[in-house]
């Protein structure tokens, strides 16, 4: 399954047996930029500010203070169960004077963060692979034509006695069709010292 992550910050406001729940999403690029935003727009007067987010294999979710189990694991399970990478969601209460049980808290945080993320507008992820080449003086044009044509990121290019070494970034679904490419211009000269994701 491809992931997505938010095209532009959303929001969505429900109203539960008179508890107001607001739940706010926003694209993330790491755990600190996850963890900074969850600071700043938390809202001081208000009951709770419970969250989640998830970026790649990391994952974190707060209850603040509701039962065990009742806001941030059901605002993950959002996050998860819409294919949704690199986001974080906060689902801010204030409370209504009626007590709406575990169950219900769940229903409400849970319910508040998908119809935010589904409402939402997404942005595909590419994954994307560095991958580590090493060529010759006489196929550095070769080599840099073919980086262009793929529209490959230079990350660096060190040369050295033997040739020159690059670092570049691709999607990793034309990693194999670049390799290729590169063999086929250099009569099989290049080098591809290791990959990375």
């Amino acid at each position: 399954m491809s992931l997505d992550t938010l095209a532009a910050p959303a929001q969505h406001d429900i109203v539960v047996r008179h508890s107001r729940f607001l739940a706010r999403a926003v694209a993330v690029e790491g755990t600190a930029q996850a963890q900074d935003w969850l600071r700043q727009v938390a809202v001081a007067d208000a009951t709770h500010n419970c969250w989640a987010w998830r970026v790649a294999g990391e994952y974190r979710s707060s209850d603040d203070g509701e039962p065990a189990g009742t806001a941030g694991r059901p605002i993950l399970a959002s996050i998860d169960g819409q294919g949704f990478d690199r986001v974080a969601v906060v689902v801010t209460r204030w409370f209504g004077g009626v007590k709406l049980g575990a169950g219900g808290l769940v229903r409400a945080y849970g319910g508040a963060a998908a119809e935010c993320l589904r409402l939402a507008e997404r942005l595909p992820l590419v994954a994307q692979l560095e991958l580590a080449v090493h060529a010759g003086f006489d196929d550095l044009g070769a080599v840099h034509a073919a980086l262009e044509s793929f529209a490959a990121e230079k990350l660096d290019e060190i040369f050295a006695a033997d040739g020159a070494h690059f670092r570049v970034r691709l999607p990793a679904l034309r990693a194999d069709d670049l390799k290729n490419r590169l063999r086929d211009a250099t009569r099989d000269r290049v080098r591809f010292e290791h990959d990375r994701a």
